[in-house]
């Protein structure tokens, strides 16, 4: 199983507003070129986003559906993949003062990666994984939703 956490430095509620905008998620989540929101209930339980996955010339179509959905605290996906199979993904956001400890959970659920899942694959996800809680930070952290106007103004300084 590949668990990965990682300090955001704004209030939960900023987290969530990236993570309620399904049309964000190829903004952060590595692998994914392009996001597209299917409805217009993204990320109630049962709307779903549709996605491209893009290795050079090649491109494959995916789609996730919200299984879980708690405001501002939790959100679980399952992310389907077509012949590669399905992933549980749960992102749980957990208040850490004035900032957010996010907590990301992956694993394969059905298909290829299901039957072959082992510490590869999770030390292979735990890669990605940094990756995607990086570019999460990153864009949370630019977007200062949360921020007061001293907050805001400071946010990139040192």
């Amino acid at each position: 199983m590949a668990v990965r956490h990682r300090l955001i430095r704004r209030a939960p509620e900023a987290v969530w507003a990236v993570l309620a905008d399904g049309a964000r998620y190829a903004d952060w989540v590595v692998g994914t070129d392009s996001s597209r929101q299917k409805d217009d209930n993204w990320p109630k339980v049962g709307s779903e986003i549709a996605y491209t996955v893009r290795l050079g010339p090649y491109t494959a179509e995916g789609d996730t559906v919200v299984r879980i959905c708690d405001p501002p605290r939790t959100l679980e996906l399952e992310a389907r993949s077509g012949a590669l199979g399905t992933a549980r993904i749960a992102i749980e956001l957990r208040p850490w003062g004035d900032e957010t400890l996010v907590v990301l959970d992956e694993h394969p659920l059905r298909g290829p990666g299901g039957l072959l899942h082992n510490t590869v694959l999770d030390a292979l996800l735990q890669l990605r994984h940094r990756a995607m809680l990086g570019r999460l930070a990153d864009l949370v952290e630019r977007t200062a939703t949360d921020a007061g106007p001293a907050e805001a103004r400071t946010a990139g300084a040192p």
